[in-house]
């Protein structure tokens, strides 16, 4: 049940012994075909590989797939900035207090002279420093949010107003560099749509073959969908 979180205990119970049901069928399968013996995940991937067939998606598929999803094909967003850390634990107030108050005074050293910004990251608390607290290239929910929404803010060249909190400390910030995410050529994306495309349908394929295996067998005390339909078989 620990594998299947779910809104309650009755709801995980009900998808773990699913699980098993489907593991059992499975299995079962596995050994009518030959395909039995000690490894049950070797078993069961050979009766997977022997039933289950997927067809590779064609140009056209894909072209269809990339024009219906272009917002999905986007590079990423992404930022260069640097910065220097002022580290306090949330739960010490006065750190906090001390930290912050340090940052504003470091901001206010870089906005009469910007060229300090080598000489002040050496206070930095973060490993960055050794690279002049260049944190290389940011994309998107790669760093907490408050960091995060700071970059949003700025411009290449500027330098935050403020200092940033985070559960880390309070941060000097300067935004580097930006790069909005822009749309990728077909050709660029064409291999991975065609991945994409081929683990959906083995994904089907498979649920498909379960329910299969489920309609020819007798199943008591669990519901499983099963499909004895000529259609699906």
């Amino acid at each position: 049940m620990q594998h299947h979180p779910a809104t309650s205990r009755d709801a995980a119970w009900q998808a773990a012994a699913q699980s098993l049901v489907v593991r059992q069928l499975l299995l079962a399968e596995a050994a009518r075909q030959g395909h039995g013996g000690a490894d049950e995940e070797g078993a069961v991937d050979a009766l997977i590989g022997a039933e289950v067939r997927v067809p590779e998606a064609d140009e056209a598929t894909c072209q269809r797939w990339f024009s219906a999803n272009r917002a999905r094909l986007r590079s990423p967003e992404v930022w260069q900035a640097r910065h220097i850390l002022l580290a306090a634990d949330p739960e010490d107030a006065a750190l906090r207090a001390a930290a912050e108050a340090e940052a504003a005074a470091l901001i206010a050293e870089l906005r009469a002279d910007p060229d300090r910004f080598p000489a002040l990251v050496a206070r930095s608390a973060c490993p960055s420093r050794g690279e002049g607290g260049d944190l290389g290239l940011i994309e998107p929910g790669t760093t907490v949010p408050e960091f995060e929404a700071a970059l949003r803010a700025l411009r290449p060249g500027e330098l935050h107003p403020a200092p940033v909190a985070t559960r880390y400390g309070y941060h000097v910030v300067q935004l580097l560099r930006h790069e909005p995410g822009h749309d990728l050529p077909f050709e660029a994306v064409r291999a991975r749509i065609a991945a994409w495309l081929r683990e959906a349908s083995f994904r089907a394929a498979v649920r498909q073959y379960i329910q299969v295996l489920a309609g020819r067998a007798r199943i008591e005390g669990i519901a499983l969908a099963a499909a004895d339909g000529p259609l699906v078989q």
